[in-house]
């Protein structure tokens, strides 16, 4: 097997993972983690060949940004407190314990090296924690701040990384310039992101075309990424403010097509890469395997000691955190998403998983300083990484399920539900609104008014049938039931007329690119 054939491998896994994840009740990047695995294991598969410095810039752009197009900024902004005590406090707190108990457990391992490998081990992972939360369906109020924190933490868990390697290469290291460094790449990023975020928008008013706006998308995460890290600034945050500038403000409400076709996309994007970062997990096992090549005792021991300071510092940090932001939720009026209970934050605290991102960073940990002289303990600390990614993924990734179920925690389907019902409202008001406003310019016959004014109220109960008076909701009910019959003659005839002109296409003298047109506004049709 050669490295592109194993591309495909990890590529048909990524697909497959998903129905079979729903299906055991496992999260899809554990099953991926698990077939890279064997993988890994087995002697005619490569080892991977993917240069240390391209696995962030390669898979992280477009993760980061399919997840930012589930949430908004006002979200983030709403969850500041949390989002900042987790993805921002608990990392920088996450770095030193790791670094104190890796400086202490490992014989000879500098300080420096230790925080560096606290920092790259830090981060829970923003795609496998998002996947999980997803699956189990938890409350949303979880669900955002995972989502926060995962977005965010990387920002900080990489410039800490930089900051240490940097002190293990030069030998000299100072706190000024740190978080100078650490202020001037947010910067840095924050303005990247918004130029970069304000031209892609410009730029999709000029194509146009619904096909080129999505290829667009494509392309700018990996230039806000780039241009970040070229101008010395975070590309992960960079990313981020590209990718939520163009959330709030490069959505038109009216181009249905390039929204659903860009969700389409995006979630093909979204399955696919992620499936690859993780097989990526699973295989790069391999080389920490002949890492600990007779000394496996003495490294699992570290693995575990490592290990267990991560998870359990989280734990440390999310029971006073918690305690603490829902003092000050009490005592301010405003709506922000905290864990209400214990079970809550039990389950909050184990969706820690480390991912692509702890990996990417291990792996490009410069083999020598500027002495010319070997990185001090590298292969120790790439294996004790990837035995926290390991223990982390599979180990929590795999229980999570249950502990869900066993503590109870669900999502509130009334809020939600309530939620619902006032969009509805909204909506149908909106639509009268814009009838009367219609009604004032041109005039309308009195049936042809009674008709839009149903049509209007039609819309509300669409979306959530509950907002009708019982009379009003049966009238709905049969014209739906009317309606669903409309829909399904109308959609055998278009069905007929489709394979008539796909018939069509294998005939003498028939243009493809004709037929493909016809087809592609019977498409359309059968959408509305």
């Amino acid at each position: 097997m050669n490295q592109l054939a194993l591309l495909f491998v990890l590529l048909l896994g990524a697909v497959v993972s998903v129905p079979l994840g729903d299906r055991w009740g496992v999260p899809a990047p554990v099953l991926m983690t698990l077939l890279g695995v064997v993988l890994a294991v087995l002697d005619f598969v490569p080892n991977v060949n993917v240069p240390p410095g391209l696995i962030l810039p390669l898979l992280l752009p477009p993760l980061l940004y399919a997840a930012v197009r589930r949430t908004s900024w006002r979200q983030f902004a709403a969850n500041k407190r949390p989002i900042f005590l987790l993805a921002v406090a608990l990392v920088f707190v996450t770095m030193l314990c790791v670094g104190a108990v890796a400086h202490a457990v490992v014989p000879g391992l500098p300080i420096a090296a230790a925080l560096a490998l606290g920092a790259l081990v830090a981060p829970p992972d923003p795609v496998a924690a998002t996947a999980v939360a997803g699956q189990l369906g938890l409350p949303r109020r979880l669900v955002s701040i995972l989502e926060g924190e995962g977005l965010f933490n990387d920002v900080t868990a990489i410039v800490l990384y930089h900051v240490a390697i940097a002190a293990v290469v030069s030998g000299t290291f100072s706190p000024w310039r740190a978080g100078l460094d650490l202020v001037l790449s947010a910067v840095v990023a924050v303005v990247v992101g918004l130029v970069l975020g304000w031209g892609a928008n410009k730029l999709m008013d000029l194509l146009g075309d619904a096909t080129l706006q999505i290829g667009l998308t494509l392309l700018v995460p990996y230039a806000s990424y780039v241009m970040a890290e070229e101008f010395h600034g975070s590309g992960v945050l960079a990313v981020l403010t590209t990718a939520l500038f163009l959330a709030e403000y490069a959505t038109d409400p009216d181009d249905v097509m390039t929204r659903l076709a860009g969700h389409t996309f995006w979630d093909i994007v979204d399955t696919l890469v992620t499936g690859v970062a993780f097989g990526l997990i699973g295989l790069e096992l391999h080389n920490a395997i002949r890492t600990a090549s007779g000394r496996w005792g003495e490294m699992l021991w570290w693995a575990a000691a490592v290990a267990g300071v991560v998870v359990l510092v989280r734990l440390a940090w999310l029971l006073p955190a918690t305690w603490l932001t829902k003092r000050l939720h009490a005592r301010r009026d405003h709506d922000e998403d905290i864990p209400m209970t214990w079970r809550e934050t039990v389950v909050m605290w184990w969706s820690g998983m480390r991912g692509v991102a702890s990996v990417a960073l291990a792996l490009a940990i410069p083999l020598e300083t500027e002495a010319g002289t070997p990185f001090p303990d590298r292969d120790e600390i790439v294996f004790i990484a990837f035995g926290v990614i390991m223990a982390t993924l599979l180990v929590q990734g795999l229980t999570l399920p249950w502990l869900v179920r066993r503590l109870g925690v669900q999502s509130d389907t009334d809020r939600e539900k309530a939620f619902e019902r006032d969009l509805a409202v909204r909506a149908a008001k909106a639509a009268k609104r814009r009838l009367r406003e219609i009604e004032a310019e041109e005039e309308l016959s009195e049936e042809l008014s009674e008709q839009m004014v149903r049509r209007a109220f039609d819309i509300g109960l669409r979306i959530s049938p509950d907002i009708g008076e019982d009379e009003r909701r049966e009238a709905h009910e049969q014209r739906v039931r009317r309606l669903k019959r409309v829909r399904r003659i109308q959609g055998e005839m278009l069905s007929a007329a489709r394979h008539e002109v796909m018939a069509a296409r294998s005939e003498p003298g028939a243009d493809p690119e004709i037929v493909d047109r016809v087809l592609r506004h019977l498409d359309v049709r059968s959408m509305r």
